[in-house]
């Protein structure tokens, strides 16, 4: 399309279903045309006799407990199937240490569907110091223990004991985030896809709606599910590429293209001449799977001998050469072994979660391959009001005979109005479930929920807990050029700037307020999810209707740091952003007359944070009057570049070539970690003296002491006793840390000055290491002169997370 003549769009809801050849899910038949829906989805042969049901046609089995309400992965996928005239029965938590239980509604029709629920089985049972949590919010009574470590794979080998020939399909967050092999933080080690590993049949990664209803369709038409190897927002195993589709080497994309007259919409942080490659496209026919599954890789992946790139031809990145393409990327086996090529492979993927123009994505796990197809497409806004006006009870099963589950309590009068994220954060895993691009609901089938709370909440008090989504001003924007969204592989939006193209009017979400506050049982509607302040600032009217009328007295953000060399590999924006918000926050606040106060949200041991950061850091805290409440250590989780940083020492949004050294600084083991979170604790006096000999190092000796810009007092002997601060018979920091680098890292700026010493201690060497990150729980939650504020991050369970 020539320049100036591009289609400009302002409504980003998806109408594409014709060009993609894409299915509205409204416009399946009907499985049983009378079927009727259940009071709830039965749990045991009891609830199926009362239905008169001899039979499940799909059962999922699920690590929560089963809640229906449209906030729950089960009560949505669940409630979703039903409403094509499946019977659908529900196995929550089931006993994994035998296979009976998995037994108890028998044997369905179709297929297992298996989750481990709507959080990640090892983020529920272990903190970011992998010690074990004691609790489970998704559990009647908060109980710990109900689900075992991966719970997707040992849910699936055990119905496979049970059942050897029924299909079983895995997802959720938890098989979403494993589809391809990736770091495990949990044992420090690079794990097989879990596909494989689970012995699953077909792993569904990102919203399942649309590649669910087709495969359920394909099987009761007979079907075999050995045969369902093309739909999109599926993982297969494969001996050879299906028919068909034709493949390129990794390498031969690594380099971002050119696009002109428009700005390279693939490039963040990248370095490029700008210049179109005057070398052809690398020929396709042969550099795909061979049609035996244990043919020889060689040339097929990048190969580094003496600090070089074997010689590869460059693939032009404007648009795809075939309709049907596939990456070949280096094997599971090989990425194991070799750091850069695992990061290699996490570049690859971070820039293929454009459904509109990502390949598929082969690797091989021993004789076989799988098989990642592209992303399944967004839900229209229709299609996105059909699932959420379904049939939830809005109340956890009765056989919990009201015991409490927190997960509930915390979401069950908060109201889902979106999907998606385009704001990219490395450390965030979002984008790789559920895309960048936003899906909105209506605004009628938003106020259509709100009303079912008023009738359907017992003890509903007029108060909603949120009108959000993973972020709560992204609701109804997008990119307002269709060319360009239908080539973009840029992993955020809004980094380094936001994206010229991005629509950035918060209008319709302000109505959406104003609407929903009219409504005459509302009495209070407040925003708990995180709002993206970067992107609030192009519209400030949003800051005041949001700080005018939706503010319990707080308002959580999450900046997450305030050094700008960790910001620029977390893809945040500067703290200038901060003061120009906080600005305006004071303005509507003092206008309204109201005393409100910003909650900012800090994460320590990100990669590419060293001592250096976490001082800088807390002074910006002593300067701004905060005093930081709880820290969030950065939690490496699989599948987000963060993490890649962490495993490796490389930052995966840069080009990786043979001569590519590792240059993220990241803080690994315990004891480096806990420094770095104590630093951002510094006015407590069990971290003083962690502190104190982080400046040392850092030959800061002006903040140690008693005036109003030192972090920490001097060393007291009468309130600190021994110097050495201990906690649990351990060292918080210090000379001792054991912090370590990745093999290859360069030294950091800031690390271990020479010859610090003063006040009769020495300096000691730098804790190192390195940090990854994953999904966002939270950060350091800062008290504003003294008040309390509550935990980080969004807090809120969410539908989304399936």
């Amino acid at each position: 399309m020539a320049a100036g003549t591009e289609e400009r769009i302002y409504d980003n809801d998806f109408k594409d279903f014709e060009k993609y050849h894409c299915r509205d899910i409204r416009t399946y038949p009907k499985f049983r045309k009378n079927h009727v829906p259940a009071p709830f989805l039965p749990m045991s042969r009891k609830e199926m006799d009362r239905l008169g049901w001899d039979s499940c046609d799909i059962i999922i089995v699920t690590g929560d407990a089963y809640i229906d309400h449209p906030s729950f992965c089960t009560s949505i996928v669940g409630r979703y199937l039903e409403s094509f005239g499946f019977r659908v029965g529900v196995i929550s938590q089931p006993d994994w240490h035998s296979k009976e239980a998995f037994t108890v509604l028998g044997r369905p029709n179709l297929f297992f569907g298996v989750n481990a629920g709507n959080m990640d089985s090892m983020i529920n049972h272990y903190t970011a110091d992998r010690k074990i949590r004691t609790d489970d919010a998704y559990t009647p009574g908060n109980v710990a223990g109900k689900r075992p470590d991966r719970a997707v794979t040992v849910y699936t080998q055990r119905i496979r004991e049970a059942f050897k020939d029924i299909p079983v399909v895995i997802g959720g967050i938890e098989a979403s985030l494993r589809r391809l092999a990736h770091y495990d933080y949990w044992s420090d080690t690079v794990k097989n896809s879990v596909l494989p590993d689970s012995k699953a049949d077909i792993l569904i990664f990102g919203n399942g709606e649309r590649p669910l209803a087709e495969i359920a369709m394909r099987l009761t038409s007979g079907e075999s599910v050995k045969d369902i190897k093309d739909v999109r927002g599926t993982a297969v195993m494969v001996k050879k590429a299906l028919p068909g589709w034709v493949g390129i080497d990794s390498t031969a994309v690594d380099t971002p293209g050119y696009i002109e007259p428009e700005p390279n919409p693939y490039c963040v942080m990248c370095d490029t001449d700008g210049s179109k490659s005057s070398e052809q496209p690398a020929g396709a026919a042969n550099a795909g799977l061979s049609g035996d599954a244990d043919g020889p890789e060689s040339g097929l992946i990048m190969k580094i001998s003496n600090g070089r790139d074997e010689a590869v031809k460059k693939v032009s990145l404007d648009k795809k050469l075939h309709e049907n393409e596939y990456i070949l990327l280096p094997s599971a086996q090989t990425v194991k072994q070799d750091k850069k090529l695992y990061a290699h492979v996490r570049r690859i993927f971070i820039r293929e979660c454009n459904p509109e123009c990502a390949r598929a994505l082969v690797q091989q796990h021993g004789e076989r391959f799988v098989w990642v197809n592209p992303p399944t497409f967004p839900l229209s806004s229709a299609e996105l009001d059909y699932v959420y006006a379904l049939p939830f009870r809005r109340q956890p099963h009765p056989s919990y005979k009201g015991m409490e589950i927190p997960a509930f309590e915390m979401i069950k009068n908060s109201v889902s109005i979106m999907r998606g994220c385009f704001g990219g954060c490395s450390f965030c895993s979002i984008v790789a479930h559920e895309g960048k691009r936003i899906q909105s609901r209506s605004e009628e089938s938003i106020l259509n929920e709100l009303r079912e709370i008023s009738e359907k909440t017992p003890g509903f008090t007029g108060v909603i807990s949120d009108l959000g989504g993973p972020s709560a001003n992204m609701y109804g924007l997008g990119c307002t050029d269709a060319r360009m969204r239908s080539l973009c592989r840029k992993p955020s939006c809004l980094y380094p700037t936001p994206c010229r193209f991005l629509n950035k009017d918060h209008g319709r979400l302000i109505q959406l307020y104003r609407d929903a506050r009219a409504l005459p049982f509302i009495k209070k509607i407040l925003i708990a999810s995180g709002v993206r302040i970067d992107l609030a600032l192009f519209d400030v009217n949003y800051i005041k209707e949001l700080v005018t009328h939706h503010v319990g007295g707080y308002l959580k953000i999450a900046p997450e740091h305030m050094a700008p060399e960790v910001l620029e590999l977390m893809l945040k924006p500067d703290e200038k952003v901060y003061y120009d918000f906080k600005k305006l926050f004071d303005r509507y606040c003092n206008e309204a007359g109201k005393k409100q106060y910003i909650i900012p949200y800090f994460m320590s041991s990100h990669p590419g944070s060293t001592l250096s950061s976490m001082i800088h850091l807390a002074v910006w805290l002593k300067r701004n009057d905060f005093k930081v409440d709880q820290v969030q250590n950065f939690y490496p989780t699989p599948m987000s570049g963060a993490s890649a940083m962490y495993y490796t020492g490389f930052n995966p949004y840069r080009p990786i070539t043979g001569s590519t050294e590792p240059d993220v600084f990241v803080a690994k083991g315990d004891v480096a970690r806990r420094r770095q979170k104590a630093i951002l604790r510094y006015h407590d006096p069990l971290n003083f003296e962690t502190v104190r000999e982080a400046l040392i190092e850092l030959n800061m000796p002006e903040c140690i002491g008693r005036g109003p810009n030192a972090l920490v007092p001097p060393f007291d002997p009468l309130t600190e006793g021994r110097p050495s601060v201990r906690t649990g018979g351990k060292r918080v920091g210090g000379a001792r840390d054991g912090g370590r680098t990745s093999s290859g890292q360069k030294r950091a700026h800031g690390d271990r000055p020479k010859n610090a010493d003063f006040g009769g201690r020495k300096g000691a060497s730098a804790g190192r290491g390195s940090n990854g990150s994953g999904s966002r729980t939270g950060g350091a939650a800062s008290s504003f002169n003294g008040r309390p504020s509550g935990r980080g991050g969004n807090g809120r369970p969410q539908g989304k997370n399936r």
